[in-house]
């Protein structure tokens, strides 16, 4: 169990570093867009107890509140 863990880590870890890798010729907005939704699917996820509906719900709304942060 615990190699599991380690495993899932290392593997969330490089897939955390290559996501920020992919906004690197984003605009100011494109990246709060991104990022809002992002937020927003986790937050919707944890709300709904992994519901996809609140997860995609989730994403939709902060992508929205992202796109308007100036």
């Amino acid at each position: 169990m615990k190699t599991i863990k380690i495993v899932a880590m290392q593997t969330a870890t490089i897939v955390f570093a290559v996501a920020l890798t992919g906004c690197a010729g984003m605009s100011r907005n494109e990246t709060h867009t991104a990022v809002g939704a992002g937020a927003g699917a986790v937050a919707g996820a944890v709300l709904t107890n992994g519901s996809a509906i609140g997860t995609v719900g989730g994403a939709a709304i902060g992508g929205l509140i992202g796109n308007q942060v100036k």
